[in-house]
């Protein structure tokens, strides 16, 4: 997940600009379950949210059929140790009505602080909860401890706001994200799995052996066609045989733009991981339609090489300027979360770095270590224990190379890959009978499948109307996940 960050198009989860407020509320609040004795049921829905304990209101934005509001939720930078201090978390309330089903959304990242509805909430009418991911900023606790930025800590986040808000949204709950989101929501069910009626987890990507990366190595031999391969391998050779004069506009490009590379170490190694990334991160982004605008090395000019690479890599994403949001994305990678290697023989005689480890990524102040069975243990809950969970993944996406399966033990759970689809894969991509089976399940997951639904799936549809505003897609543009 890579590239991702480096572009903004309709498709990123921005960073939300609005500011936190600091921590105010002590431990003993922040450890405090919410108790529902606050405002009534026949109180607004504003006053109803702020009198759970430790909430509080960032500012309420208009938005027609929907009251929608920016939040901040105390929360203890330990749970395991309530005690030892709080945070801001902030997240965002998308409110229908009670009587609807919820969806708790978040991206594994920052948060949006503009409406939008995930797919599930389009599908099911409901209202949505949206969270931002501890230790992104501003939802990060001051000073920073670095060992409580982990998997069953972040779960832990959502099982305690989904608490706290049950007692006003008391009907069913699904959880969900794309990418890092979708493994989000994995872990949190593979935690708490009492908390929601329904996962529905996109693209998200499962490096079970970290060690082990050969299925990325099999994903890009194969992916599309010989032609576009060949094409994408030659710009990536062509920018490394000409590192010096596309070195030369990358120093240019820096120093307009007071880019540093303190963290990664130099320029030099910030180009190659760019350079690295191209074919991936097209993969990850692109359709094969797109290999057209491919240029064709052997005839580039220098500048259509660098425009090329720029575009589909980003030059700037390297930079400690273009690093320093991610921090806690590649802490993960190193700790928890693995990253693919990816070993791109076509480069051989030219990479000088291969593909750089997580570590180099992170401010060396970070202390780091790699737990090898976070993702084993994740990996081995959801193959024998996934009740009502759904993956989504997309054919031509690199993350979907290393997918989650179900085994034996699952129960009403499925696997779809959407045919052409790249790390936006959604279930409208499925064909019409998948289409209709998976939202099926999401509607009687959520409690509301229509009764000709419930007798024939072949007749489910989402039950709202295409919104281009609010149904914007919601998912992060990550950096590729071999740092």
């Amino acid at each position: 997940m890579r590239k991702a960050l480096r572009g903004v198009l309709s498709l990123a989860l921005l960073i939300g600009t609005v500011s936190a407020t600091g921590a105010t509320a002590g431990a003993a609040t922040a450890a405090e379950p919410a108790t529902g004795a606050g405002a009534p049921a026949t109180a607004d829905i504003k006053d109803r949210i702020l009198a759970i304990p430790g909430m509080s209101l960032i500012e309420e934005k208009p938005l027609t059929g929907y009251r929608f509001f920016v939040l901040n939720y105390t929360q203890p930078v330990d749970h395991r140790n309530p005690r030892k201090g709080t945070f801001q978390q902030r997240l965002t309330l998308l409110h229908k009505d009670t009587s609807r089903p919820t969806v708790f959304f978040t991206s594994g990242y920052g948060l949006n602080t503009n409406p939008r509805r995930s797919e599930p909430t389009a599908i099911i009418d409901g209202n949505q909860v949206s969270m931002e991911y501890r230790f992104f900023t501003p939802s990060r606790p001051a000073p920073a401890d670095w060992t409580k930025l982990d998997i069953w800590q972040a779960a832990s986040d959502q099982h305690r706001i989904h608490r706290a808000l049950k007692k006003i949204y008391d009907r069913n709950w699904i959880s969900t994200g794309g990418s890092k989101g979708g493994m989000t929501a994995t872990y949190y069910e593979r935690f708490y799995p009492r908390d929601m009626d329904g996962v529905v987890a996109y693209v998200a990507p499962n490096d079970v052996d970290n060690d082990e990366d050969s299925a990325y190595d099999r994903f890009l031999e194969n992916v599309g066609t010989q032609e576009c391969r060949d094409k994408l391998n030659g710009v990536q050779r062509e920018a490394l045989v000409r590192r010096d004069a596309l070195s030369a506009k990358y120093a240019a490009y820096a120093t307009a733009n007071n880019y540093t590379f303190n963290t990664i170490g130099s320029l030099d190694r910030a180009f190659e991981a760019v350079v690295l990334d191209y074919t991936w991160a097209f993969w990850q982004y692109s359709m094969v339609a797109d290999c057209g605008t491919v240029p064709d090395a052997k005839t580039a000019t220098d500048d259509e090489l660098w425009n090329s690479v720029n575009d589909i890599s980003g030059f700037s994403f390297y930079t400690d300027q273009g690093l320093s949001g991610y921090t806690p994305y590649y802490y993960q990678a190193g700790t928890e979360l693995g990253s693919p290697d990816v070993t791109q023989p076509h480069l051989k005689g030219l990479s000088r770095y291969g593909y750089q480890p997580p570590r180099n990524f992170v401010p060396r102040e970070i202390p780091m270590k790699f737990k090898k069975n976070a993702m084993k243990d994740v990996d081995h809950w959801v193959r024998n224990n996934a009740r009502q969970m759904m993956f989504v993944n997309g054919e031509n996406d690199p993350w979907s190379a290393e997918p989650f399966r179900l085994g034996k033990g699952a129960r009403d759970s499925f696997v779809h890959t959407v045919p052409g689809a790249n790390h936006g894969a959604r279930i409208d991509g499925l064909p019409a009978e998948q289409r209709a089976a998976a939202t099926a399940s999401i509607l009687k997951w959520a409690g509301v499948a229509p009764a000709p639904v419930q007798q024939d799936e072949s007749k489910a549809k989402r039950l709202t109307k295409a919104d281009v505003r609010l149904d914007q897609q919601e998912l992060e543009r990550e950096p590729t996940l071999r740092p």
